[in-house]
């Protein structure tokens, strides 16, 4: 049941380690222009999680030289739209549905997006045809923590 872009990840997960992130991140980038400008570089791409990077550089720098807010709110959301994009069926449409990002602590350094889907919800993805639901991500920065907790509510349906 693999869709376009599970199979050309695939395709790449089976060539050399080394390749695999700039890959990764030029088959993203080409379709997602906005992570491209930012600098969202994919680590590790797979339909049961999905690892993402963003380094902290002056085009997605704040005023006191942290990662600007909406540069992490766009790192969630690649990062959780991404893993659904690898389970969704070819004749289903997503839709971010709504996001919440709550910033408790300023960020340090880069940041890292790990977003993952239980295989409950990786069935209901692929078995409904009309759906939605949370998926989880954790932003972590260089420090180890997680300055934002976030949430994303995401939806499907058919492309007809």
């Amino acid at each position: 049941m693999a869709n376009r872009l599970s199979r050309y990840v695939s395709k790449i997960n089976r060539g050399p380690r080394f390749l695999r992130s700039f890959l990764l991140s030029k088959l993203f980038c080409s379709q997602v222009k906005f992570a491209n400008t930012a600098g969202v570089t994919l680590v590790e791409v797979s339909q049961e999680q999905v690892l993402l990077t963003l380094a902290n550089k002056k085009r997605v720098q704040n005023h006191i030289g942290g990662i600007h807010a909406v540069a992490a709110a766009l790192l969630a959301e690649s990062a959780t739209g991404l893993i659904l994009g690898m389970n969704i069926p070819s004749d289903r449409l997503p839709l971010l549905k709504s996001m919440t990002l709550n910033y408790y602590k300023r960020m340090q350094g880069n940041l890292t997006a790990k977003a993952y889907l239980t295989k409950e919800q990786r069935l209901q993805i692929q078995q409904q045809e009309k759906g939605d639901l949370m998926i989880a991500v954790e932003l972590t920065d260089e420090s180890g923590q997680e300055p934002i907790v976030a949430q994303m509510q995401w939806a499907w349906i058919s492309k007809k």
